[in-house]
């Protein structure tokens, strides 16, 4: 399965290929600033998993039935909690 990064994820191509997965984005297939719909069509045209932080693709997606990951911001920000914990496990109160 190859994987279609959303434009704001743009970035992670060379980690998502590090960790083996084939990936295009979306500027490189020619749909940077495109309607969300063009890119869930395109996704499901080319048999791509979409990965996007945006609700509205994601939902085109979910009744399309093209596959997706939605990454959302409350997402990144648990597993960045997490992580905080994790490695400064003496942090009692948060913001202090």
């Amino acid at each position: 399965m190859k994987i279609l990064l959303d434009e704001m994820y743009a970035g992670l191509k060379e980690y998502f290929e590090t960790l083996g997965w084939e990936t295009l984005t979306v500027q490189e297939v020619g749909l940077q600033g495109a309607k969300d719909k063009d890119i869930v069509e395109y996704a499901k045209k080319n048999d791509l998993l979409l990965v996007t932080q945006d609700q509205k693709p994601a939902d085109l997606a979910e009744l399309t039935g093209v596959k997706y990951v939605l990454i959302s911001n409350a997402m990144i920000a648990k597993i960045a909690d997490e992580k905080i914990r994790e490695k400064y496990p003496n942090i009692k109160e948060r913001g202090r």
